[in-house]
């Protein structure tokens, strides 16, 4: 848990970093932008506990980690999910699919809404999500995980473009609008 955190809110502080001196934010009035930033950075991983309590109830980690939630035991169910997350491969954040819908509203958020809160938000859910890619390309050379639901299948030099897009709006977004 502890290095799954660790890795997620460190990149989300030196994106934050950078592009709060870009645009010279440094002031209080920008604390919603961070406050979006950390939020953001949390949300993703609610897409296991959908896992856990809907979608898979009854396999054996999700019965484990629902037993630890309700000992009351958070940080120890946290370590069993970071643990065992390559196990679920039907997680509803994690696509391909939902990243491209996500775009979508981040773009919205970000051009017509005006607020810190909600453009953190974004840019930090946007940021986990493209870390979680790359640790699963490290990991395990591969993302087919986030493109099960796909019609067509795509090769390791197309994913690896994919990923690449994914930075290349996450730092557009980020910087220029």
């Amino acid at each position: 848990m502890k290095k799954d955190l660790l890795t997620h809110f460190s990149f989300m502080v030196a994106l934050f970093v950078l592009i709060s001196l870009y645009k010279d934010w440094i002031r209080i009035e920008f604390l919603p932008f961070w406050f979006g930033g950390i939020l953001g950075t949390l949300l993703p991983d609610v897409d296991h506990l959908i896992y856990v309590y809907v979608v898979k109830p009854t396999e054996a980690t999700s019965q484990k980690v629902a037993g630890l939630v309700s000992e009351r035991k958070v940080f120890q169910s946290w370590d069993v999910l970071a643990k065992t997350r390559g196990e679920r491969k039907e997680l509803i954040f994690h696509t391909a699919y939902f990243q491209i819908i996500f775009l979508t509203f981040s773009i919205f958020v970000i051009t017509s809404s005006g607020s810190l809160l909600g453009m953190g938000l974004v840019l930090a859910f946007m940021l986990h999500l493209l870390i979680d890619q790359i640790i699963d390309l490290m990991e395990n050379n591969s993302l087919d995980s986030w493109f099960t639901k796909f019609p067509f299948s795509l090769d390791a030099k197309q994913k690896r473009y994919f990923v690449f897009a994914n930075g290349v709006i996450l730092l557009v977004l980020g910087f220029f609008f």
